[in-house]
């Protein structure tokens, strides 16, 4: 249990500005494609995707839920059905989907079922939302695989994509803006130990 001292350090996104209307997402140019990915904290999925060649954009945002322009304090109280999540814009030709895929899953804890490492609730839980019949199939299979690597149970589920709502713009980069609280939060949430256990030197991959 996180002591309430480290509260405000440790809880992703929790931040002193103003609340800042949500708009959604423009779909990718032409010959670029979209992944989302829900896995717990938006500022902790950024970096692995980022550093990825035929990567064009990773961004931060909110996705799963009914609510229009949903905050992201409405989000974090668990006021919305909505998830913290990535959109991961990419250049088919350079990286595939089953490779974005792979990333997501070695950046997560996919047994986790009440949210992600020390951030607890339903908005903090995993998710892969997917566009079409092509990556719903690629999606399960990759979940088979990283279930036969753990010898775990998965809970991660595949889902149909909606709409995703951009974060608020002093979330997207955060580990870029502020890097000694994203390193302090990461540190303190125990992300990349409980990574280390579930996926040895496969972990973030």
């Amino acid at each position: 249990m996180i002591g309430a001292a480290l509260m405000v350090i440790l809880s992703c996104g929790e931040s002193l500005q103003a609340a800042e209307p949500t708009v959604a997402a423009d779909p990718p140019t032409e010959g670029l494609r979209e992944a989302v990915f829900a896995g717990g904290c938006f500022w902790c999925m950024e970096p692995p995707f980022e550093k990825k060649t035929g990567v064009v954009a990773v961004e931060s945002g909110y996705t799963g839920g009914p609510e229009v322009g949903p905050t992201y304090y409405a989000v974090a109280r668990g006021e919305t059905g909505h998830y913290e999540a990535i959109r991961v814009v990419y250049d088919p030709a350079k990286v595939s989907y089953d490779d974005l895929l792979s990333t997501f899953w070695h950046n997560v804890d996919p047994t986790q079922a009440n949210g992600q490492f020390c951030d607890r609730g339903d908005q903090y839980r995993t998710a892969v939302f997917v566009t079409s019949e092509a990556e719903r199939v690629a999606a399960n299979a990759s979940k088979a695989n990283a279930e036969k690597s753990l010898g775990r149970t998965v809970v991660t589920p595949i889902l149909p994509k909606q709409t995703f709502w951009l974060a608020e713009a002093y979330h997207q980069d955060f580990y870029k803006k502020s890097p000694t609280r994203y390193r302090s939060y990461r540190a303190g949430c125990g992300r990349d130990h409980r990574l280390l256990q579930l996926w040895g030197s496969d972990a973030g991959k």
